[in-house]
């Protein structure tokens, strides 16, 4: 009779050391549950188009602009073709030809008659009003956004690759400087190869790509 006591003993002290294994488990589990949820909505930073202090604003460009604290003014909207821009409480304001920089301080001396002490950051997050033309024999003709930096192979990988009858050894870029177009050779083979890398040309806005 002892021994089924014993016995029954043993099985009540397991499950309560059972049961109480589970429940210290399960705050565990909940906490992890809330670092993912946290982490799954990390507010990702806005990415600019352009590092360049110097670059200069253009139409169709998009802009982010945050003003500190205000997110009814702030918000994300491409330069219109008159090279302006709208915002609450403002007129329109003219964006192109401006930095960044002198674009936030032109917004913050507006905001400054309704607003104290506004703080204005201007990011472009796309660049869309320079832009090269690569025609001819590729798979993908037409007018592609100059990025930074941009070669001219860079820009023909971009569209696409050639056709069976494009001349390889005949590429040229055209780009019009001072009033007079120059046209530069580029021969493919020759610059992957590496025995011509000067005619992998830094292009600039409006040179146009030839694949004959």
């Amino acid at each position: 009779m002892k021994n089924w006591v014993y016995l029954l003993a043993a099985i009540l002290l397991l499950s309560f050391s059972a049961s109480v294994q589970a429940q210290g488990s399960a705050p565990k589990k909940v906490e992890n549950e809330n670092v993912l949820t946290a982490r799954s909505v990390d507010v990702q930073p806005v990415r600019a188009a352009t590092e360049d202090p110097n670059y200069s604003i253009g139409a169709d460009d998009m802009l982010s602009i945050d003003v500190w604290k205000e997110p009814e003014i702030s918000r994300t909207l491409p330069v219109r073709p008159d090279g302006k821009i709208s915002l609450p409480l403002l007129n329109d304001v003219q964006a192109a030809g401006k930095t960044p920089t002198e674009l936030a301080s032109e917004i913050v001396e507006k905001l400054r008659e309704v607003l104290v002490s506004p703080q204005v950051t201007v990011i472009v997050t796309q660049i869309n009003s320079q832009r090269i033309y690569i025609l001819g024999e590729v798979a993908r003709a037409g007018a592609y956004p100059l990025l930074p930096n941009m070669t001219v192979l860079q820009a023909l990988s971009s569209a696409g690759g050639f056709t069976q009858f494009a001349n390889l050894k005949k590429i040229y870029l055209m780009r019009t400087e001072n009033g007079r177009q120059e046209m530069l050779p580029f021969n493919y083979k020759e610059v992957i190869s590496g025995h011509k890398p000067e005619e992998n040309t830094r292009l600039k806005a409006g040179d146009t790509i030839v694949v004959p």
